[in-house]
């Protein structure tokens, strides 16, 4: 099992890491600013004009460090990965589950039995994100609306398990985020004028909070693609969504199950709480709302603070870090994949 690990992130234009001994420095005009030991992370994570000298980018691939580059936004550019653990059969697999092809054996499972979980823990997530602000704020203008939204995604989780066709099931998914971002504004309890919201928007977001909520799952894909390949798996190849290139499909799949849970959660609670504000965001020539640093760094910070905390983890029984539920649910799906589990659990929060 892998160790939950830190991430070390880079935001400061013109930094330069380099390899001193086992341990990773942070230069900025050739003066070091920071050292880690590379025996302590699990990632690194660098934004806009940031460089690595290759023994570093070696060591990295050498020790199962992925360093991923992003654009100053938030723009996944390239990731660096060493040879991939696990066996070939486990990949196999996984291919032929993608393609719907079935197995050698009777145990190989179906891409119905892959989707088909991860969509109903994505909408009961969902749900619980939606009832817990109408319990949470019983006064609040939109509790009604939130209500009725958190009935329709019932009804389409009792569609969704009943299901036997994975292209219904990413319908259902499409209609049910729809659904949920329609009422997303009613999560929010600082003043609209502040925090405006429409729906989701994407490259680029169009306001502060869908920028805000861009750039959280940006750092999930990172850990998805990390766990990914940690396990074995081939991260480009996924199952509910499908292969395009440059698309990380299986590390999007994985995520599924924790964007409402860990990245909604933690946007509402830094907007609510007032620990980022709207002149942290700023609009470009063409439309497009971004962070500034000051911003980047204080959510990341709180997303490394939110993956520290402890829950119960639904499947294995087990008190765990929020951060390692992902390398988790990668290895319980290589389990599936090889005919260890009849089934594949899909994490759902209570």
């Amino acid at each position: 099992m892998k160790q939950h690990l830190n991430t070390l992130f880079v935001t400061t234009q013109g930094a330069y890491l380099r390899k001193e001994g086992e341990a990773v420095a942070v230069c900025v005009e050739k003066d070091t600013k920071l050292r880690v030991p590379l025996h302590n992370l699990g990632g690194i994570v660098c934004f806009g004009r940031v460089g690595a000298s290759p023994a570093l980018l070696g060591r990295c691939a050498e020790t199962g460090i992925a360093v991923s580059y992003f654009t100053e936004y938030g723009r996944l550019l390239a990731q660096v990965i060493g040879f991939t653990p696990g066996n070939v059969l486990l990949r196999r697999q996984q291919y032929r589950l993608a393609d719907d092809v079935p197995g050698p054996s009777a145990k190989s499972g179906s891409l119905l039995q892959i989707v088909q979980p991860i969509v109903v823990a994505k909408l009961l997530n969902s749900r619980t994100v939606l009832l817990r602000a109408a319990r949470d704020y019983p006064a609040a203008s939109g509790r009604q609306e939130l209500e009725n939204a958190a009935m329709s995604l019932a009804a389409s989780v009792k569609q969704a398990q009943s299901s036997t066709n994975p292209d219904q099931l990413r319908g259902i998914e499409g209609e049910s985020a729809s659904i949920y971002f329609s009422v997303f504004r009613h999560l929010i309890t600082r003043p609209a004028t502040d925090w405006p919201f429409r729906g989701r928007s994407r490259r680029p977001p169009l306001d502060a909070v869908n920028a805000l909520l861009s750039f959280l799952y940006t750092l999930l894909v990172h850990d998805a693609r990390s766990a990914c390949e940690a396990a074995g798996l081939d991260s480009q190849v996924g199952f509910l969504h499908r292969d395009r290139p440059g698309r990380p499909s299986l590390a999007l799949d994985l995520m599924e199950e924790l964007r409402a849970f860990l990245c909604d959660r933690l946007a509402l609670s830094l907007i609510n709480r007032e620990q980022i504000k709207p002149t942290a965001f700023r609009t470009t020539d063409t439309g497009g709302v971004f962070m500034d640093e000051t911003a980047r760094k204080a959510v990341l910070i709180a997303y490394q603070k939110r993956k520290q905390e402890t829950l119960e983890h639904p499947f294995l029984h087990e008190k765990v870090s929020v951060g390692l539920v992902i390398h988790l649910q990668a290895r319980l799906l290589a389990r599936y994949l090889r005919g260890d589990l009849d089934a594949y659990p899909a994490f759902i929060w209570r």
